[in-house]
């Protein structure tokens, strides 16, 4: 029976009827393969289902309730579901089957979570930010770029569960990835957990490279000729891209701190070193993204610095050429009043002497503002 066909079942049949008629209908419809790194054929949210005993793939156990039940009676191995943004019906089934906390299917389904890291029971309930670095020709203030996605993870002695929301960040490389080193997998859904958050902190590391490229290049164009042209919305963009991309990283370093030093069932102490590793990137992370919001804080004070400057300059220049103009100005004012007894009125070179000293005021003025770096 196909995969999504199990998970319709599971959720309508009670736990141990369900599974005696489930497994009958497997018997009778040919099975789908779940292989494929996309969504299933079917078109349901299940993207892949698969067994692994001694860090090897099992390639028959594609069904889910066979696959359990063949985990559980043997006691070796776990089973790795993958899904893609399920709803509630189509996850009903599977919280069902795996006994998982109402509060953790429901962020589960619903996703627009903070990254954290969960307990009930013996399963484990963990949330990833993903973030996808968005390529642009040319940054703009309406520019997207950072694109966040999540990913869930319930982890339990036998099975690891992965909810994945967003366009991006699919698992199908990093499983190719894991079942190259069965040695490392054999290690049980602790090794997936451990995977899943380098993987997702290495997207963190990617981003945060390609997001130092835009803001070197908005740092260069700050600083050269005409930077106090530049937009201001292209560095206030970059802030706000910025503060997305903290509030997945951020959060996170709690969660990964805890799986690397507190003592927990599902994890072993083998694992946890590798999880000190994770955190020593993430804190990378970490600090470059605080290096990148100081930077643009003083990228945009000197950039408010020098539009203050060239308005300076402007002004400077405008009441330059305003006291130019103004000589000119109140000698035509002067002799404009009409008097009949004014200096040189009736002189015959009165009017090109006027024309002569308004010229030679002019002059002056224009060098000495010119000299002083006024114009």
């Amino acid at each position: 029976m196909s995969m999504a066909g199990n998970l319709r079942k599971v959720t309508k049949l009670g736990t141990a009827g369900g599974l005696r008629k489930v497994a009958q209908l497997a018997r009778r419809r040919p099975r789908v393969d779940l292989s494929h790194p996309a969504r299933s054929p079917l078109g349901s949210s299940v993207v892949n289902c698969v067994t692994y005993v001694d860090g090897i793939r099992v390639p028959q156990c594609t069904d889910l309730l066979e696959s359990v039940r063949m985990v559980r009676k043997t006691g070796e191995g776990f089973v790795w579901l993958g899904l893609h943004e399920p709803t509630d019906r189509e996850f009903a089934g599977v919280a069902e089957l795996f006994d998982l906390h109402p509060l953790a299917v429901e962020d589960a389904v619903e996703a627009h979570q903070r990254p954290k890291l969960e307990h009930y029971g013996n399963t484990l309930f963990a949330v990833f930010k993903t973030v996808c670095y968005v390529e642009h020709e040319r940054l703009t203030a309406t520019s997207e770029v950072v694109n966040t996605g999540e990913i869930m993870a319930f982890v339990g002695e036998d099975f690891v569960i992965t909810v994945r929301h967003g366009r991006h960040g699919s698992l199908g490389p990093l499983r190719e990835e894991l079942e190259a080193h069965p040695h490392q997998l054999s290690k049980g859904p602790a090794a997936v957990l451990h995977a899943l958050a380098d993987h997702v902190v290495d997207g963190y590391l990617s981003v945060t490279d390609a997001v130092q490229a835009d803001i070197d290049q908005v740092e260069t164009e700050v600083f050269s000729e005409g930077g106090a042209r530049l937009d201001p919305g292209r560095i206030y963009q970059m802030k706000r891209e910025l503060l997305e991309l903290k509030r997945a990283v951020m959060p996170l370093a709690r969660p990964v701190e805890d799986l690397a030093t507190r003592p927990l069932r599902v994890v072993a102490p083998d694992i946890q070193a590798y999880f000190r590793d994770v955190l020593d990137h993430l804190t990378r992370a970490k600090e470059q993204i605080a290096a990148f919001d100081e930077l643009l804080n003083s990228i945009l004070q000197a950039h408010l610095a020098q539009v203050t400057v060239a308005q300076n300059e402007d002004m400077r220049k405008i009441t330059a050429w305003a006291a130019v103009i103004a000589v000119p100005t109140m000698v035509c004012g002067v002799y404009g009043m009409n008097f009949d007894h004014m200096p040189e009125l009736h002189w015959r070179f009165g009017y090109p002497l006027a024309m002569a000293v308004m010229a030679a005021a002019c002059l002056a003025l224009y060098r000495g503002f010119r000299r002083n770096g006024w114009l």
